[in-house]
């Protein structure tokens, strides 16, 4: 803004400059076509009485020619008045309606002779065309010094933008900063230190998602690993059983009677359930079914009932309404890991006797509260390791919140809200 100032008060001294040079030229000019007229007159005066008529003529002819004048056309009375048509000027004057009509003028007698002193527009309309030149080329210098350092003001102006702009575009190529320099004006500053921010953001949210890529792994093999451990453990000695109680039945078949038959039969058929009930047991700690339905319900109550078998020093309690609103698929999965993920972190990490187990419908959302009376939390806040960022990219998928809050007297409480559909509200409401 500063250059921009100083560019247009320049301009501004050089169309004064020009104005008082256009002023000084057209005083000047007017004073000696002043000084001029008072020549003709008085050397008109002067011309001798007794000259022969044509000398007198060619006498004042002279005078008349001898230097121009402005705005007044004087000639010989006995000639008509000057015309100027042929002249730009004059077919200016005539366009305008100011050129002389013929014959037009003062005849006055000075000494002897007789003079036609006429009105002349064309050396005014000359005058101020050539002000209007002057201007024209002025303004013209003026628009286009302003244009140029607008421009080169905006270019200047703008490099800031450029530069968050490069920074920004770092930041979705990956690179973990923005790399942007110090700005001199405070709005630019405040920007950067926000990208800068959103840069640190993006950081540890990139390195949450690498952790729960590692963590996601290791529980995808923790499961196989286990899996395959109770294929082999359990099934794979039920299988056998069968195998071999198969194989005796097919190598013996006629040499036994049959009550030893019935009994081979009755323990094949108690493997074949053995079987079942394991591989029902795999798939139910896998999947549980029925989660989108009225089978959330019973579902989370073997869920505890797990619990607390497996954990027995903890007291578990679970209240919920009679009846749950009907949820997606997702999100009664959503919901039926949460909780079990978040039973997991209790009975691991809490050291807690109690744990309570709440799930209410209110307000169009499904809200789910989970206390126990263990450590609580760590002295700087909640640590968001495998565990909670699961919960968090789960619940992010139906659009649901999360939030840690310290349990009374001690403990933690873990909050977790769902959105419902409008439809799932309607028909919680009914």
């Amino acid at each position: 803004m500063g250059y921009l100032g100083m560019l247009l008060l320049g301009l501004m001294v050089m169309a004064v400059l020009v104005s008082l040079r256009s002023l000084r030229s057209d005083v000047t000019t007017e004073v000696a076509a002043s000084e001029q007229l008072v020549r003709v007159l008085l050397d008109t005066g002067r011309i001798e009485r007794d000259l022969p008529p044509a000398e007198a003529a060619a006498r004042l002819q002279a005078i008349l020619d001898s230097g121009p004048l402005r705005h007044l056309s004087v000639s010989s009375g006995t000639a008509p008045a000057a015309e100027h048509s042929a002249s730009q000027a004059g077919w200016l004057a005539g366009v305008l309606g100011l050129a002389p009509a013929s014959g037009a003028g003062q005849l006055i007698r000075v000494g002897e002779q007789l003079l036609r002193i006429a009105p002349n527009p064309a050396s005014e309309i000359e005058e101020r065309m050539g002000d209007t030149v002057h201007l024209c080329m002025t303004l013209l210098l003026f628009s286009g010094a302003t244009l140029l350092v607008a421009w080169w003001s905006a270019d200047r102006a703008l490099t800031p933008v450029r530069e968050l702009q490069a920074g920004l575009q770092r930041l979705a190529r990956g690179e973990p900063a923005a790399g942007l320099p110090a700005f001199a004006l405070r709005e630019f500053s405040q920007v950067a230190a926000a990208i800068d921010a959103l840069a640190a953001a993006l950081s540890s949210s990139r390195a949450a998602q690498r952790q729960l890529a590692r963590q996601l792994i290791q529980v995808q093999e923790d499961e196989r690993r286990a899996l395959a451990r109770e294929l082999h453990d359990e099934m794979g000695q039920t299988l056998t059983a069968i195998g071999v109680t198969a194989a005796y039945l097919e190598r013996h078949a006629g040499q036994l009677a049959a009550g030893q038959i019935v009994e081979c039969a009755q323990d094949l058929r108690r493997d074949v359930r053995t079987s079942r009930e394991q591989l029902r047991g795999m798939l139910k700690r896998l999947r549980p079914h029925g989660l989108d339905g009225p089978g959330l319900a019973s579902a989370l109550r073997e869920l505890l009932a797990s619990w607390q078998q497996r954990a027995c020093a903890i007291s578990f309690r679970f209240e919920m309404p009679a009846r749950l609103p009907p949820l997606g698929e997702d999100a009664g999965l959503v919901l039926y890991r949460v909780v079990q993920e978040a039973l997991t972190n209790v009975v691991r990490h809490s050291g807690a006797t109690r744990c309570r187990v709440k799930i209410e419908a209110h307000a169009g959302t499904l809200r789910l509260r989970i206390e126990d009376d263990g450590c609580g939390l760590a002295p700087g806040g909640p640590h968001r390791g495998g565990g909670l960022l699961g919960i968090e990219e789960r619940l992010d998928m139906v659009g649901g919140r999360l939030a840690l809050e310290p349990a009374q007297p001690t403990g933690l409480s873990l909050q977790v809200v769902i959105p419902l559909t409008e439809t799932q509200a309607n028909e919680e409401q009914e």
